[in-house]
């Protein structure tokens, strides 16, 4: 598999964006697809989570009601749509793929076989 991040940009706090990351493959809908991000001296961090198969969705409690998860299966992309940013939202935002990820494992990058590039996101205060 073989993703592709886009939507990223500049936004002023209180603002939206909406990330895409469009994936190539016949399979998408067994794939686990989640998005993480990475500030600039800090860890990669789980964000969102839609697990395969399934519209059960997991959020960080960091941006639970903000952000919301989906995906269209019929062209192989997965969306987060991000409300009500905060500077503290600025960071590189990644989305990754697995299909044999397990739900205690969602959180964890290591467990992913497949990445995207990377999309910045920058919030202004």
């Amino acid at each position: 598999v073989q993703l592709q991040a886009s939507g990223g940009g500049l936004v002023q706090a209180g603002g939206s964006l909406r990330l895409s990351c469009a994936a190539s493959g016949r399979t998408f809908s067994g794939y686990t697809m989640t998005w993480f991000r990475q500030a600039p001296g800090k860890e990669r961090e789980f964000v969102a989570s839609l697990w395969r198969g399934t519209n059960n969705a997991y959020y960080a409690n960091s941006v639970k009601g903000r952000f919301t998860i989906t995906r269209d299966n019929a062209k192989n992309t997965v969306y987060l749509q991000m409300n009500s940013l905060e500077p503290e939202d600025t960071a590189v935002y990644y989305c990754a793929a697995d299909r044999n990820l397990i739900t205690s494992s969602r959180a964890n990058a290591a467990e992913y076989d497949y990445w995207g590039q990377g999309t910045q996101v920058t919030v202004s205060s």
